[in-house]
């Protein structure tokens, strides 16, 4: 049975010279890369890394970080990568957790190397050094490596939203090809196509940007970071991607710079999105401002492989709000709170099954079986299908308020207010109230100089469309929200902010 690892080696076969990786100026092509995966792989070996062992990989997104993954996977080795900006008080728990025999980190990384060093077993580990290979770069011939069985482990990812202690999702190499075999599919990806890559490796969503190109023999280059958006743009032109994926502040951060750009972004054929709900405002005002690239709006989880469903481009506007169909080999249903599929329009927790869906959580089989039961992946999404069979969220089951006798789902008060041309961003939470048990509060990101009287505005324009009890009691202007790693909103953080006035 086939595995990314199968199907990068055969491009690396055919098309040896064509390019696989940009990283600014520096290239490697597929026939490099693979040498370079099979030079680590004999590294790790030699070091004792056996079948099964979890290699950790703390680089941030660069050539060397895709090599390490495939050389990990080479070596018989399950990789784990985990955010280079973290610090030693995040990369114990999750070394500790996985139990690592060998990490990998660039030269100089403080917390990297102290956290290292406090564990009780310090693991070998690779220092890469600027301007130096993982492992060497002779031309000796390179021992043969097996590869990797589809059924095996292949990557533990830490989910970004886990609070207290570490879960790891761990996903075979089949669930990885599967997931990424539907998404070239939907995608229509080939050779011919280029991505622009912003989003972090560790992160499902941008393995998956990854994986599925380089497995399509398609070329990724590697992004400006969003602190900058209009360098974002200027890299999309200069390097004439075919393609970029965001999550919704991605997109919303680029609203501004696309508005004041003279030329359009011509290079490009596809956008997706995912990795959090996008309001129907941002998504007809991203189509407004890219009207010729195919917009991709998307949903997944890291516990299925980041893609669960996709909303065809020509649907979007009978399906505004939707986030779609089940991808290729994906089963869903809608599961009311008695356990019985829900009726047409019906709101429940999206359960979902296929070959994408996660083998469980790395060493928690308590936690495993909360979410994975009957052959069913309990998502945790609330959410309803139509009538075609389109899936609409409504957000988390554990951020619903619940003010009075009432529950809101906060994506329903988020889109209203989204719909304001004075916001850019916005995040609803429920804030701790003595007679209601909560109330509603939204923290709103203003896209200019906020105009007088704003949050009347806003709560007037609430008022016209939300039934009494969803419209905001307070209404907080911030400069940024708190995030992920993976770009999705902290509401927690938010909450442990608010305090009744």
């Amino acid at each position: 049975m086939e595995t990314l690892c199968s199907r990068v080696e055969r491009v690396a076969r055919d098309v040896p010279a064509r390019t696989a990786l940009v990283d600014g100026d520096r290239h490697a092509d597929y026939a490099g890369f693979w040498r370079q995966a099979l030079r680590f792989a004999a590294c790790l070996r030699e070091t004792g890394v056996r079948d099964g062992d979890r290699v950790a990989i703390i680089l941030p997104n660069r050539i060397e970080a895709a090599i390490a993954c495939y050389g990990t996977w080479l070596a018989g080795g399950v990789a784990v990568p985990l955010n280079a900006q973290a610090r030693v008080r995040d990369f114990l728990p999750w070394l500790r957790h996985c139990d690592a025999r060998h990490v990998v980190h660039e030269a100089g990384h403080r917390d990297a190397v102290d956290a290292i060093a406090q564990l009780p077993q310090p693991p070998a580990s690779t220092a890469l050094e600027e301007g130096r290979p993982l492992c060497g770069d002779g031309d000796e011939a390179l021992p043969a490596m097996r590869l990797p069985e589809a059924s095996k482990p292949a990557l533990i990812l830490y989910t970004s939203g886990t609070t207290g202690a570490p879960k790891g999702v761990m996903l075979t190499h089949a669930n990885l090809l599967a997931n990424a075999q539907a998404i070239v599919d939907y995608l229509r990806l080939d050779a011919s196509d280029r991505v622009l890559s912003v989003l972090p490796f560790y992160y499902a969503y941008g393995a998956s940007v990854l994986h599925t190109h380089l497995i399509s023999g398609a070329c990724v280059v590697l992004g400006p970071g969003l602190m900058f958006p209009h360098l974002v743009l200027d890299a999309i032109e200069q390097t004439e991607a075919t393609g970029f994926s965001g999550v919704p502040s991605t997109f919303a951060l680029l609203l501004e710079p696309l508005a004041a750009r003279a030329r359009p972004l011509a290079s490009l054929r596809y956008l997706t999105q995912a990795g959090g709900a996008m309001s129907p405002a941002l998504t007809r005002r991203v189509r407004e401002l890219l009207p010729a690239p195919r917009l991709y709006v998307m949903y997944g989880q890291t516990e299925a492989t980041s893609r669960i469903s996709w909303l065809p481009p020509e649907r979007l506007d009978d399906k505004l709000g939707s986030v779609g169909i089940p991808v290729t080999g994906v089963q869903w249903k809608i599961r009311r709170e008695d356990g019985a599929t829900a009726a047409t329009g019906e709101d429940g927790e999206v359960c979902v099954r296929g070959p994408n869906v996660m083998a469980g959580y790395w060493n928690n089989p308590e936690a495993t079986a909360q979410v994975l039961r009957d052959g069913w992946l309990h998502t945790g999404d609330l959410g309803h299908l139509d009538a075609d069979g389109f899936l609409y969220l409504q957000g988390r089951r554990s951020d619903m308020i619940k003010t009075g006798a009432h529950r809101v789902h906060p994506t329903d008060v988020e889109e209203v207010i989204a719909e304001l041309p004075v916001v850019r961003e916005v995040a609803v939470v429920g804030v701790d109230d003595e007679v209601m048990g909560q109330v509603i509060r939204a923290f709103v990101v203003a896209a200019g100089e906020l105009p007088p009287r704003a949050e009347d505005r806003i709560k007037a324009h609430c008022r016209a469309r939300l039934a009494p009890y969803k419209i905001p009691r307070q209404v907080t202007f911030v400069d940024t929200l708190p995030r992920t790693a993976s770009g999705k909103v902290r509401r927690f953080q938010l909450m442990e902010q608010t305090a009744t006035p």
